[in-house]
This record gives structure tokens, C-alpha cells and sequence, in this order.
């Protein structure tokens, strides 16, 4: 069994803010995999479904983002899963808005939910981190990152959030590649060839061919194709 955690903030004041990102996903894993409705349940909304073989949980925490381990702790004991057992999608700054990768633990860099996390079940879970971009200063981050996305960048998010929904059945079975490559055929696309390069008509066409041969010329007609 698999927790996958999206990580934002209640209500519809937040709901389309760069923070929900995680929300986002987890959303369209429910809608897409035929998942339960939700229900309120370990001070989340939680909805139950099954990814390929695995049994999988998916929950939004409703503490509010700075207390959002108190939620995944108690889901986690509640079902006797490990660290391992749980992923978490987050809005991450330091990576470019469309680009999505994959790591197991390491440090919180600052984010207020991985740090609640942190503090409730370690650092030993997988994370999906959902890049946004970074607003330059750090004095900017908290009022970009509780604002709404840009109508610009409503393309590349959708394409991100239907690919790891695409993704997410290799995700739960833990083949992190696989779950990328889902992602990445969404965000870049392989582009369409024949393999071969299309004739200019102007400048590549054949010269045309004459169907009869062409006859001998006299000594006559060499001289004067000399003097041309």
C-alpha cells in the first residue's frame, strides 16, 4: 500500500495558488483512476483506489500547509505503512516551472510542509517536486508562492499535472523512471519525422529526362559549341 500526499491549503481562497500545486495532482489521480469520492478522515480529505496492483491512499491535508505532517503521521500509523511507503507532491522553487523530478529524502530546503513532515514520520519518504520557479528574492517567496498561477502558465501545468497522473501507476509500483518518462511525454513531446529531409521544388527538383538519347555531334557542331 501507498500514501501519495498532495501538499497545499484549504478552501477556495488557495485553490488555484502555485502553493496547491500537490493538490492539483492528487485531484486528478482521484478523477482519472476511478478513486473513491473523498471523505474527511486523519484531519484531511482522503480518497482510496488502486494504481495498477498497488492499493493506494490519497489525501489532502486540511491543517493548513505549516502543520501538514500531523495529517500524513496519522494516516501513516493509522494503516501501519513506513516512511517509504508514503510519497509526497510539492511545489518546488528551485526548479523551472513544467519540470518534475523524483527524490527520496534529504533536507526540507525550507518548505514549510515537507518540514512539518519532517518532524512527524523523518525525512525518508519520496518526494515529487512539481517546479514553479523562484521569484528572485526570498523576500517574494511566501507572496508568490500564495498567488494564483499566470494564465500563461495555465499550458504547461496542465500538461504537468496529466502526466503524473499518467505516471502514477508506475510511481506506486516504484519505478521512478518510468513514472518520469509519463511526465516528460506530456511536457516535451517527442517531435514528429520521416527521417528524411522534404524536397524544395525550386531548388531540389531533378532535372527531367529526355526519352529519346541524344545524337552524335559532327566536328561542326564541336567547333562551334567551342566558341560559345
Amino acid at each position: 500500500m501507498k500514501l501519495f500526499v498532495g501538499l497545499g491549503n484549504p478552501g477556495a481562497k488557495y485553490a488555484g495558488n502555485r502553493h496547491n500545486i500537490g493538490f492539483m495532482v492528487v485531484d486528478r489521480v482521484q478523477e482519472d483512476h476511478g478513486f473513491a469520492p473523498w471523505r474527511s478522515k486523519f484531519q484531511g480529505q482522503v480518497s482510496e483506489g488502486k494504481l495498477g496492483s498497488e492499493k493506494v491512499i490519497l489525501i489532502k491535508p486540511e491543517t493548513f500547509m505549516n502543520l501538514s505532517g500531523q495529517s500524513v503521521g496519522e494516516a501513516m500509523r493509522f494503516y501501519k505503512l513506513t516512511p517509504a511507503d508514503v510519497v509526497v507532491f510539492h511545489d518546488e522553487l528551485d526548479l523551472a516551472p513544467g519540470k518534475v523530478r523524483v527524490k527520496t529524502g534529504g533536507g526540507h530546503a525550507g518548505h514549510n510542509g515537507l518540514r512539518s513532515i519532517h518532524q512527524h514520520i523523518g525525512a525518508e519518504y519520496d518526494r515529487v517536486r512539481l517546479g514553479i520557479g523562484h521569484p528572485g528574492h526570498k523576500d517574494r517567496v511566501a507572496p508568490y508562492v500564495l498567488s494564483d498561477f499566470a494564465k500563461a502558465d495555465q499550458d504547461w501545468l496542465d500538461d504537468v499535472i496529466r502526466g503524473c497522473s499518467d505516471g502514477a501507476a508506475s510511481l506506486a509500483a516504484g519505478e521512478a523512471a518510468k513514472f518520469s518518462n509519463a511526465v516528460a511525454l506530456r511536457t516535451s513531446p517527442p517531435r514528429p519525422s520521416t527521417g528524411t529531409k522534404a524536397r524544395d521544388p525550386k531548388t531540389d527538383a531533378p532535372a527531367p529526362k529526355s526519352d529519346t538519347p541524344e545524337a552524335p555531334k559532327s566536328p561542326f557542331d564541336k567547333l562551334r559549341d567551342k566558341f560559345r
